[in-house]
């Protein structure tokens, strides 16, 4: 979001979100005007009303101070929220109840702040039928032309729980037709999703993926293409659903690939918790977080980086026509890039038709093996392959341009307000 929004000025940028995304991440110097959305808009249904956690409401300012505070009082949630999650939800899935547990309203208190601050546009983003609504509700509040993004094909899991699932799956999608009829315009993340969503919805999507800094990840970036005897093998990123188990089958390759060549490749993994499984595997190695500022110098002594994607249906369905936020990332470092993971993605997709990373679309160590082994034998490849990356990460990713564009986007449909003097008319009737 803060890349999307790069340039813009802070002080005509508002944010309402729920209080668990108000984190110590925050840059207060890219927006400073913020609502918590609270108890007063949003509300559980009996039990989870007495379980669940109470934000207050309000607008935010932050400093130093506040963002402490803020991040302290969500802290104290963590159990709570660990227990409804463990025990409630799933049995709200099953008898179809977790469509209404929750609904967030438009307070007095938020109106007023939203007519206080006179947005020219709506630019909003959900991933569940309670956010589908409140974006209605705030565009119908507001009548102002709305840009609407997709992040990942969410709609898509709808249909798969409890007996109500059908019900479900119907009634959410007239429902998010609903929130698309009522979008000025669509933005995606990904020109897979865009086809996508042009024959299932008919409407167009106008891509919008993660932009970088070119410059900040030119301070580490890897121009050398020679490896040694010991090259090291990066992922970096989340462990869990959609990934763990192909992390897995990677080890278990690297493992073949050191025994048949008499390697000693290393498969370092950098995440927030070292995975239960890193020590059946000889060549991994855990590693923490680092700051973001020296990402571009750890990413740039690696010999290889992984983007991994799980096989199973649950998983594709949920990323199918996602891009991980990282990916430009990668492409930046010039370190040659590995893309393990189903045919049927926008990623695989992407590296296919730009050539920008080496593939394996089969749930296969043996392919794995074939392929890590063409790469660490064959400079020219890994030369080019990186080479094809970075070029590509400076014409469709750079931050200058993408940012640019995004801006302009929301700017020329911000121009024709619909309901300009709705307030004035308001009075006047």
């Amino acid at each position: 979001m803060s890349n999307l929004f790069s340039g813009w000025d802070a002080e005509k940028l508002a944010v309402a979100c729920s209080g668990y995304e108000l984190t110590k991440n925050i840059d207060p110097r890219r927006c400073n005007n913020y609502y918590q959305l609270g108890h007063e808009e949003r509300k559980w249904i009996f039990p989870l009303n007495l379980v669940g956690r109470k934000y207050p409401s309000g607008a935010i300012k932050f400093t130093d101070r506040t963002i402490e505070k803020v991040v302290s009082n969500s802290s104290k949630s963590k159990t709570k929220t660990s227990f409804v999650q463990k025990y409630i939800e799933p049995l709200f899935d099953y008898f179809g109840i977790t469509h209404f547990m929750a609904k967030t309203d438009l307070s007095s208190k938020f109106q007023q702040w939203i007519d206080e601050f006179d947005p020219d546009i709506i630019y909003a983003q959900c991933s569940s039928r309670e956010g589908i609504l409140f974006c209605i509700a705030v565009q119908e509040y507001l009548k102002r032309p709305m840009a609407y993004h997709m992040m990942d094909d969410w709609p898509a899991l709808f249909h798969r729980k409890g007996f109500m699932k059908s019900y479900w799956a119907n009634k959410i999608d007239n429902e998010f037709r609903l929130l698309l009829d009522r979008t000025t315009v669509h933005l995606g993340i990904s020109d897979y999703m865009g086809e996508e969503y042009l024959m299932r919805y008919g409407k167009k999507f106008i891509p919008f993926h993660n932009p970088i800094d070119i410059e900040f990840w030119k301070k580490g970036q890897r121009n050398n293409y020679e490896i040694d005897k010991s090259p090291n093998v990066l992922y970096a990123g989340r462990i869990g659903l959609g990934i763990d188990s192909s992390l897995q089958i990677l080890a278990q390759a690297i493992d073949r690939v050191n025994e048949e060549l008499q390697m000693s490749i290393r498969f370092t993994i950098q995440t927030f918790e070292a995975p239960t499984w890193i020590n059946d595997f000889t060549c991994t190695e855990h590693q923490g977080f680092v700051a973001y500022e020296k990402l571009p110098e750890v990413f740039g002594k690696a010999d290889f980086m992984i983007l991994p994607y799980d096989f199973d249906s649950k998983s594709l369905s949920y990323i199918k026509y996602s891009m991980p936020t990282k990916a430009s990332e990668y492409m930046a470092s010039g370190t040659p890039i590995i893309i393990y993971g189903p045919e049927d993605t926008a990623l695989v997709q992407y590296a296919k038709r730009k050539e920008w990373a080496a593939i394996i679309t089969e749930k296969s160590t043996q392919h794995l093996v074939q392929k890590i082994k063409e790469l660490v034998q064959n400079k020219s490849l890994r030369e080019k392959l990186a080479r094809s990356a970075k070029n590509l990460a400076e014409e469709r990713h750079n931050i200058d341009i993408v940012a640019r564009n995004f801006q302009k986007v929301l700017a020329n449909n911000s121009e024709n307000r619909v309901g300009g003097n709705r307030r004035k008319n308001q009075t006047a009737n």
